[in-house]
């Protein structure tokens, strides 16, 4: 059986960034692999044509090499954090159909999978909670959901193409409000300058055909801008088109290469990572 999903709903939202990660599979299997997208493509009756068609040009297969690395480092700083606390919560913060938490399932961790209730009901159909899994429908802006987190062991949060969507005052109360709530734990989500936060709006939001969404959070230099909203953050940031992997694969080529470059270097595109210290 396929599950059918209507044009112009939030579930449709959900479809790019789906089909973005199987053309990263099927382009740069040495660097990305993501099976449960390839999987999930089969089993939805949607209408992918324009996709398919839009995938041959330069900049969409540059854009998956985006997504490409982008779900890497998040999942690279997952299992760093796993390493050291194995029973740890791993919260993927606005899931979407996104499978990374399992991916990075170590046996003994927790892993929390949040997102708007339609978004949870389509999940719910095609990735129901394994064990040790569950998928919380909730606004993430609504701190009711950090009650539904066993932190007991650690807990690290990450979020794929999320914030940008937030405004800067609603990213700041979330993260202080998780500092409170997760002592100890970690956030880790991809973040860039002004210039490429509006450039996502004009591209990304128009090809998914979002109109009641703006792009507003942005970020240049994270450890000096982000430390001051809270004295208990610990706060890094690296490259995420080449902080975290060299791209010399034969899949990439010199072209894209450069523009990895001036992604990280021009438009700040980055992995920031906000570590939460004890109580004071």
């Amino acid at each position: 059986m396929k599950y059918k999903i209507e044009k112009n709903t939030v579930q449709e939202t959900l479809i790019l960034p789906l089909y973005s990660r199987k053309l990263c599979t099927e382009l740069y299997p040495n660097l990305y692999r993501d099976e449960t997208a390839v999987h999930l493509i089969d089993q939805i009756d949607y209408d992918f044509s324009e996709a398919e068609e839009n995938s041959h040009s330069l900049m969409q297969r540059f854009g998956a090499l985006e997504v490409a690395m982008r779900q890497n480092d998040l999942a690279f700083e997952v299992q760093a954090y796993l390493k050291n606390h194995p029973c740890a919560a791993v919260v993927n913060l606005g899931c979407g159909l996104d499978n990374t938490g399992r991916a990075c399932d170590n046996g003994r961790c927790k892993i929390y999978n949040l997102d708007f209730p339609d978004v949870i009901a389509l999940r719910q159909q095609l990735l129901p909670a394994g064990e040790r899994e569950q998928n919380i429908p909730c606004d993430l802006k609504d701190p009711a959901w950090f009650d539904k987190i066993d932190a007991s062991g650690g807990a690290v949060f990450f979020a794929s193409g999320v914030f940008y969507y937030f405004l800067t005052q609603q990213v700041r109360e979330l993260v202080q409000g998780m500092a409170d709530a997760f002592p100890g734990g970690v956030l880790v989500f991809d973040a860039a300058n002004r210039t490429a936060v509006k450039m996502i709006a004009k591209t990304w939001l128009r090809t998914a055909k979002i109109k009641d969404v703006g792009a507003y959070f942005a970020v240049s230099d994270a450890k000096s801008e982000l430390s001051q909203w809270d004295s208990r953050l610990q706060v890094s940031s690296r490259g995420y088109m080449l902080g975290y992997n060299d791209l010399k694969d034969p899949s990439v080529s010199g072209f894209f290469r450069f523009l990895a470059k001036v992604g990280d270097n021009g438009m700040k595109m980055q992995i920031v990572k906000i570590g939460f210290g004890d109580r004071q």
